[in-house]
């Protein structure tokens, strides 16, 4: 196999013979570089390749490689792995690879060894400046304008003593985030130099630990193609993977080769420090190549048919996805990728857990067709190294089909979009949503109950990246995505959403006092639902995109995280502060016997009302609900009311007995510091009924006990949130 022609770098050939001796042929395994003693070890897949060339280049942009590695197909492939040992290269080392062979689309075979491609398995990253897609797209040589890789020693970095949080499922809020959002916005106060960074997200962290959080769900954070959006746009939100191994260059401070992996690796140790666990929102099912018409990046260089999931046309690609192609998931080379990903992620960067990314396309095989028992699912799903990790999925596709509740495997937890479809429709007031309102409160039985999971198989949410914000979602009855290029076509149509009497910003007092209500009730029902709760970033202080429901290439303010919003809306931060302290009361009050407050409702004993006791309306018009639940275990009761009507409704209180009263704790229709407060300070309900504010949610509780007049100081308090792990 001749090298590719090429001026001025030097060019050899591996094979056994050289003067290493059988030292250059190298292993077929680990894949990707690997450094060892005495040099790096090269390997990489392709069954259909005639010839591959492994290139060393010197900076990022430069034009031409610095030397060229012919491997040799006779002495250093083994099966359909090519192999090199080259005993002079080092971590540091920019690198990537040309292939050659067919190039015959007909067939499914795409080789342009005229094309610099990355390797799978690469650990990092580096992306010129003067990077295109267009280069990788059209024909001639694109070695200047390419992305390489970068050879990483993955065992050179000091970990502390760090690991895995593996934090339970009953202990856990996530914080849906945006690593560059979180803090590129000027009002952040982060250093200009690490605004957008992984060490500004370090920087933030203090913030984090006040809210309460206990875990941040980073949105794609494996090396992506930010050009991968329309012209002039960028693609921000991430899902546009070409390398599941490297952390994205994009979000480091550091400007040297291999500074994105260990800022990486100082971002996870720092939050595991404060007790935060790091979840990776994981794009396991299409890349930044495209359809037919994309760009040469990677995959489709090395082995197409294996890579992806073609139509019967074999020049075309699946689109299962939405995005051009499909992650061909269930062939055994993609399986062992995404296995040995995750497992990369855990063991060598110590993340704790993962959320999959339109996950149903998993159970797809090579012809689209759904397989039974998808062999990658139950690799994941059994794996040992993985068996103390969370694993989410997004149980749907951009194709229609909806896997809610019937996901499969064991151990997965899944995205219920239905809590957040049937939540939103009960504040909004419409008709038929009491009986699905009180199924999400119990954590889903009727959609997950037949698995005999615990309640945590059911992640809610009620907003997420995708979609309104929560201010958005109480702000605008309509998308308003006119700066996305698209003619305001793009993004979902129905989000169940209502602006209250104004599109949009009002200063209207009346207007802006409900919204500021029905944000606290979708806060207070996420928080005090069985199941895990995950909020998204910035909801906490409303933070508003304007109406844009889908700001996927909006890489500024609309975006970004405004932090003159903490003080704008304080009375909403401080309440959700507080209603995450008490749903994790376990990690402030050891008098709780290390509970949380989701533990004790799902052990408590539980029934319904309406505005009269034991008789809740379960009719169509219906728009209230109340529960009473008594925790036995620790004498605690707590009675919660939901009103969605328009109108204020009476409540009749179940009877605690002579020397009992219950305290009211939330009243989303009283202003702060009286639409929350701690337990300890809760005032006294007089009366035997309770006049709910319209469109409210309200939690009494009472500290049950055989004494008269039981002393508030056994009242738990939150103390210390998170200490030093």
């Amino acid at each position: 196999m001749s090298t590719v022609p090429l001026d001025g770098p030097r060019v050899s050939r591996a094979t056994s013979s050289d003067t290493d001796g059988d030292a250059s042929r190298g292993r077929s395994a680990p894949l990707g570089a690997t450094v060892v003693p005495g040099g790096v070890n090269f390997s990489i897949f392709s069954r259909s390749a005639s010839g591959v060339d492994l290139v060393f280049f010197d900076r990022e942009d430069d034009a031409r490689p610095a030397r060229v590695i012919t491997i040799d197909g006779a002495t250093n492939r083994t099966y359909n792995y090519w192999h090199v040992f080259v005993p002079d290269a080092k971590a540091g080392q920019l690198y990537g690879y040309r292939v050659q062979g067919r190039f015959d689309p007909a067939t499914g075979t795409r080789f342009d060894p005229t094309k610099i491609l990355l390797d799978p398995y690469g650990r990092g990253v580096v992306v010129p400046k003067n990077y295109t897609r267009e280069a990788a797209r059209f024909p001639g040589d694109n070695a200047a304008r390419a992305m390489k890789n970068v050879v990483v020693d993955a065992n050179a970095y000091d970990w502390e003593g760090d690991a895995p949080l593996q934090r339970p499922a009953s202990r856990t809020i996530i914080y849906e985030m945006h690593v560059r959002g979180f803090t590129r916005h000027l009002s952040s106060g982060v250093s200009e130099a690490r605004r957008g960074t992984y060490a500004g997200l370090v920087e933030k962290i203090p913030y984090l630990q006040q809210l309460r959080i206990t875990a941040v769900e980073l949105l794609p954070v494996f090396q992506f193609d930010s050009h991968d959006a329309p012209r002039g746009l960028v693609n921000y939100w991430g899902y546009a993977p070409i390398s599941f191994f490297a952390p994205h260059q994009g979000y480091s401070s550091r400007q040297d080769a291999l500074g994105p992996v260990n800022e990486f690796r100082d971002m996870v140790k720092a939050l595991h420090r404060a007790g935060i666990e790091v979840i990776l929102d994981v794009v396991f099912n299409h890349t930044a190549e495209g359809n037919q018409d994309g760009p040469t990046l990677s995959f489709r260089g090395l082995e197409n048919s294996a890579y992806y999931i073609l139509e019967q046309d074999r020049s075309r690609y699946a689109n299962y996805s939405g995005t051009g192609n499909t992650l061909n998931a269930n062939h055994p080379v993609v399986r062992r990728m995404i296995v040995d990903s995750l497992r990369y992620w855990v063991e060598q960067m110590h993340v704790d857990g993962f959320r999959f990314d339109l996950a149903s396309i998993l159970q797809r095989d090579e012809s689209g067709n759904l397989l039974p028992s998808p062999p990658v699912l139950w690799d994941l799903d059994s794996d040992p190294m993985l068996a103390g990790s969370k694993l989410i999925a997004e149980a749907w596709d951009a194709t229609g089909l909806y896997q809610v509740g019937s996901f499969i495997g064991d151990k997965w937890t899944e995205w219920n979009g239905r809590f957040r479809d049937d939540i939103r429709s009960f504040f909004r007031g419409d008709d038929d949503t009491v009986v699905a309102l009180a199924d999400r409160l119990l954590g889903s039985p009727q959609i997950y109950g037949h698995k005999e999971r615990e309640a945590e198989a059911s992640v809610n949410f009620v907003t997420c990246h995708d979609g309104f914000t929560l201010n958005d979602l109480v702000s605008y009855n309509q998308k308003h995505n006119d700066a996305n290029g698209e003619d305001n076509r793009d993004g979902v149509e129905d989000n169940k959403s209502h602006n209250w009497g104004f599109e949009g910003p009002t200063d209207d007092p009346a207007v802006e006092k409900l919204r500021n209500r029905q944000v606290k009730n979708f806060l207070t029902v996420t928080m005090v639902s069985l199941g895990l709760p995950m909020i998204l970033m910035g909801d906490e202080v409303r933070r508003t995109q304007h109406g844009n429901n889908n700001a996927w290439d909006q890489d500024n303010e609309t975006s970004w995280f405004d932090w003159t919003l903490v003080a704008k809306h304080s009375d909403v931060l401080r309440f959700a502060k507080l209603l995450m302290a008490y749903r994790l009361m376990a990690d402030f009050n050891p008098e709780l016997q290390r509970q949380t407050l989701n533990q004790l409702l799902r052990e408590a004993s539980r029934s319904w009302h309406g505005v009269k006791l034991e008789e809740p309306d379960w009719s169509t018009h219906s728009h209230s609900l109340a529960a009473s639940i008594a925790c036995r275990s620790e004498n605690l009761r707590v009675y919660l009311i939901l009103n969605a009507y328009w109108e204020s409704l009476e409540f009749e209180l179940p009877p605690l007995g002579d020397h009992n009263a219950w305290h009211r704790w939330i009243d989303t229709s009283l202003d702060s510091p009286e639409d929350i407060v701690e337990w300890r300070n809760a005032p006294t309900v007089k009366s035997r009924v309770y006049l709910a504010a319209p469109r409210s949610v309200v939690a009494l509780v009472a500290w049950v006990s055989d004494r008269i007049n039981p002393s508030r100081d056994q009242w738990p308090a939150p103390r210390a949130v998170h200490t030093a792990v």
